[in-house]
């Protein structure tokens, strides 16, 4: 009997263990998943020329492509926002067919319609669509600085652009996106841009991937580099998405990495 009662209590707590509820362990890791501001980060739309992925609710990366003598093929990557069927974009793809493809995605696919694009500095990689935007009527807004050297080093340049001096906002929907100079670095006249609802920063070629080489240097103010992203980390010390110019985005562990590589 008494064996028969051992074995009966071994099948018991066999049979609680195998349909007992997650651990608090197992609890834990599925909240920090479902907390992730990645709660997509797949690619929604991808050919040749361009790839857009999804990296939280609200937030995309656009990325083209740019031929170049000295890096080869270099990835270029830019943001964009939706909110409330509106869309306001940071940086244009390397050029009209790329940005024709995106144009088409946020306003057939995504039923979106473009507010406002922003370039965050002068350089084709910013502004190298730009004309496809105009010709869909989108509004360009600028920094004076940016608007100044566009047309120092493009003379034939007269696109219609909205200027704002160091710190913009946009209403998109019920929220909004920010626009912000801290310094120089990448360039004279580099901004971010912020979306505080998904503690998104676009840094744009201000700010490096982990692992990235300091890059093009034409323009660049490399005593200050440094110092500006320290500023950008002291502004979004918790940000979840952190976009460079070039290469996989991350979270503030790029402003780090760009801080050290200029110092």
């Amino acid at each position: 009997m008494k064996s028969l009662f051992i074995l009966s209590l071994l099948l018991s707590l066999t049979f609680i263990s195998c349909n007992k509820s997650p651990s608090i362990n197992n609890q834990k890791n599925s909240n920090k998943t479902t907390n992730e501001p990645s709660i997509n980060n797949l690619i929604k739309y991808q050919s040749e020329n361009l790839i857009i992925t999804q990296l939280s609710k609200h937030v995309y990366e656009h990325v083209s492509y740019l031929n170049t003598n000295d890096f080869g093929r270099v990835s270029c990557n830019g943001m964009f926002v939706i909110n409330e069927n509106k869309s306001v974009l940071f940086d244009t793809p390397i050029d009209n067919k790329s940005s024709t493809e995106l144009i088409n995605y946020i306003t057939k696919e995504l039923k979106s319609e473009i507010i406002a694009l922003i370039p965050t500095h002068f350089h084709n990689d910013c502004v190298g669509g730009i004309a496809e935007f105009e010709k869909h009527n989108i509004p360009t807004y600028a920094s004076e600085q940016t608007i100044k050297l566009l047309k120092e080093n493009n003379p034939n340049f007269n696109n219609p652009i909205k200027s704002f001096t160091t710190n913009f906002t946009l209403d998109i929907g019920n929220k909004k996106v920010y626009a912000a100079y801290f310094g120089e670095g990448h360039t004279k006249d580099n901004i971010i841009g912020y979306f505080p609802n998904d503690n998104a920063v676009f840094g744009g070629c201000l700010i490096k991937k982990v692992g990235a080489s300091k890059g093009n240097l034409e323009d660049a103010n490399i005593k200050e580099w440094s110092k500006t992203v320290e500023k950008v980390k002291l502004k979004y010390p918790n940000a979840k998405i952190v976009i460079p110019g070039h290469g996989k985005w991350g979270d503030t562990e790029l402003f780090d990495y760009t801080i050290k590589l200029f110092k």
